[in-house]
């Protein structure tokens, strides 16, 4: 393997650094991005029973808001549940973009990664064919030994890019897709959180 990769030439390093960093990002991702770390079960009910209960205090709701992403959207709402709906909602939402802010975090870099690493490859390619014609014009053609070092190179820094970057894109795709999901499920959770606040909130206003 440290054969190849010297073969490889200097753009091997390049190419490694983004492995690397592909694999932290992807392996980091996974682990932040299960819908049980951002989605807890049942976690909208358990707060709908808090508020039912009159059981709701500022520690509860610094707790939720620590505990999760969607923890962190019902707190927002839970902190104006007695101000009008439309403050609620527009605390909701900023918070909101927040979150997804947060969920997002290094999806850009693993897509830059996915979108660089080929062309790494392929400068490597562009360079290992210099060094194959300049052989070629100073040995001729006679020697093939003299043209190896400049295939190799190409050949290798070509498909360590491809290597990359394949895996990196569909990591890319895969969690843009799920963020986008667990974003789906936040909004619907949030929104059922609002409408039974203004409902009792409704029910208070016609019992006064």
């Amino acid at each position: 393997m440290v054969e190849i990769v010297k073969a490889g030439g200097w753009l091997m390093a390049p190419i490694i650094l983004c492995a690397i960093i592909a694999m932290g990002i992807i392996l980091e991702r996974f682990w932040t991005l299960q819908q049980k770390r951002v989605i807890p079960e049942d976690l909208t009910s358990k707060v709908w029973g808090w508020v039912k209960k009159d059981a709701l205090d500022q520690q509860q709701i610094q707790t939720l808001h620590q505990g999760s992403a969607l923890g962190q959207i019902l707190a927002a709402g839970l902190i104006n549940r007695d101000r009008e709906r439309i403050v609620m909602k527009d605390s909701i939402q900023d918070t909101g973009r927040h979150v997804v802010h947060e969920l997002e975090r290094y999806l850009d870099t693993l897509g830059t990664v996915a979108a660089i690493s080929p062309l790494l490859g392929l400068l490597g390619t562009v360079i290992g064919m210099v060094k194959v014609f300049t052989a070629i014009t100073t040995h001729g053609v006679g020697n093939p030994t003299v043209l190896a070092g400049g295939i190799a190179e190409a050949l290798i820094t070509t498909a360590a890019g491809l290597t990359v970057a394949i895996p990196a894109l569909i990591g890319y795709r895969y969690y843009r897709n799920r963020v986008d999901t667990l974003v789906v499920g936040m909004e619907k959770e949030a929104i059922k959180l609002v409408e039974a606040l203004h409902r009792r909130q409704s029910v208070a206003g016609d019992d006064a």
